[in-house]
């Protein structure tokens, strides 16, 4: 997630004045660094296997419905704060609304961007870890069994995962500390570019391997019949509600809204461009990548009869043992974890970067400083994951997990819904920047416009899928907690 500026003076915090910020050099820098924020492992590990257990095409229909309804308009939300504000969520509440009302969602921001960041760090590490792990050929020979077994094996030592862990800090800060356009915008830029490339050669191998055809119909052929597999009459209601849950969930949290990592990107960019398509722009690469990710995993599953709805494991653990089973598997294993390792790191520099400006912004810090600061801090603060597979694996809550599910269910299932409700209340209530000062931000310059007609639907529908997300996500928990389920 996001980027930033110089240094602002302590005395411009209270100024309703937007203070000079640096801007991107480029408008594809703003739409690629956008993106980058958004690609992340939600697009390249989660959304292939949650299709995989929902019946592969019909459910991506679904996905997209939900993520032009939903996603799409929250984004367009962010990026009208960060332009009209100038700054990042740390002034601009206050800054557009200066009776500070809403100075306290800024405070949700930043903690979102922490809690992210705490085990988000820890997996982006995996992911180059297994770079390496590919490229050696540490798995070369072994059974899915084996290389479970391995990959539970550098979960349980406490050394390989602090260290790699802060492989994934030093790049994030690193790039970070070069400034916007020298560290941020030219490295992401290279990344995502690299990332796009290695997508497509990716792609290209894996349909064209022997039995490929089958997964391909699987991914790309909606069936709907697929996400009532073995229900009953009565039970597929349920299956088809399940089914939209969590494409409605994957749309909503794959874009990264709520807690301003897309509001700072606004805040770099001129308004020579409408907001709403630039908005439409990036969702569509997000997801173009997230299809594609698909195109690399199923075919290749289907090719070697390996079951594409195996969960998170299906990354770390079946895939490795179907690139062993390729020709020059090890390069194209060791090609796919790069590319794992951009989507990863694109939003970790980005997330980095809405954090330095943040502290930057609130307390009138250098970059240097605030690099320093947060990169020590942040060190701290993901420790608890790297070591909660091993030293703290006992540290769990029944229902949630281990300390990286608690961490993730505290970002996923309550700050992004509701950092998302508050973004929406504030854009459209007289009491917060309001409809029009929204509007008029949104479609300020050339392009498509955005459609005034759906207010309706901004002030309740969006609303109710949002508290059905946060709802939902407390359904089986609570189950658990009072002894009624598993």
């Amino acid at each position: 997630m996001l980027p930033i500026k110089d240094v602002i003076v302590i005395s411009s915090q209270n100024s309703t004045t937007p203070a000079p910020r640096e801007k991107f050099s480029s408008r594809l820098g703003f739409i690629l660094i956008s993106a980058g924020c958004a690609i992340g492992l939600g697009n390249v590990w989660r959304f292939p296997y949650i299709t995989g257990q929902y019946g592969g095409a019909a459910f991506v229909l679904i996905y997209l419905v939900f993520l032009i309804i939903l996603g799409v308009p929250v984004m367009v939300m962010e990026f009208s704060v960060g332009r009209a504000s100038k700054a990042s969520s740390a002034l601009a509440f206050d800054r557009l609304q200066p009776s500070g009302r809403w100075h306290w969602l800024s405070w949700l921001c930043i903690i979102g961007n922490y809690t992210l960041m705490m085990f988000y760090t820890t997996v982006g590490g995996w992911m180059l870890s297994y770079i390496v792990r590919m490229g050696t050929g540490e798995f070369v020979g072994m059974s899915v069994e084996q290389v479970g077994g391995a990959f539970s094996a550098s979960l349980a030592s406490p050394t390989q995962q602090v260290a790699w862990m802060l492989v994934a800090l030093v790049i994030g800060f690193f790039v970070c500390s070069l400034g916007l356009q020298k560290g941020v915008e030219r490295v992401t830029k290279v990344m995502m570019v690299c990332l796009l490339a290695i997508l497509v050669v990716l792609v290209f191998r894996s349909v064209t391997l022997p039995g490929a055809s089958e997964g391909l119909a699987f991914y790309l052929v909606p069936d709907f019949s697929k996400l009532f597999a073995g229900a009953t009459a009565g039970e597929k209601l349920a299956s088809f509600g399940a089914a939209a849950y969590a494409a409605m969930g994957q749309s909503f949290f794959t874009l990264s809204i709520g807690i301003g990592a897309m509001e700072i990107f606004g805040s770099y960019i001129g308004k020579d461009r409408s907001l709403t398509g630039e908005a439409m722009r990036i969702c569509g690469l997000d997801t173009f990548v997230a299809i594609m990710a698909g195109l690399i995993i199923f075919p290749a599953c289907f090719a070697f009869g390996i079951n594409p709805g195996e969960g998170p494991s299906l990354v770390f653990v079946t895939l490795p043992a179907i690139f062993d089973q390729m020709p020059l598997g090890q390069l194209w294993g060791a090609l796919f974890f790069v590319f794992m390792s951009f989507a990863a790191l694109s939003t970790i520099i980005a997330v980095f970067e809405n954090i330095i400006s943040f502290s930057m912004d609130k307390w009138g810090l250098s970059r240097q400083r605030a690099v320093a600061y947060n990169a020590v801090l942040l060190i701290i603060l993901s420790l608890p994951c790297a070591l909660g597979f091993n030293v703290w694996s006992g540290v769990t809550i029944p229902g949630i997990g281990d300390i990286q599910s608690i961490e993730d269910f505290v970002i996923s299932n309550n700050i992004l819904p509701l950092g998302s409700l508050f973004f929406l209340i504030f854009c459209l209530s007289k009491k917060g920047w309001g409809w029009e000062n929204f509007l008029a931000e949104a479609d300020a310059g050339k392009g498509m416009k955005f459609p005034a007609k759906i207010k309706g639907w901004l002030a309740v529908g969006v609303p109710v899928l949002i508290a059905i997300i946060f709802v939902m996500g407390y359904v089986p928990k609570f189950a658990i907690w009072m002894g009624l389920g598993s």
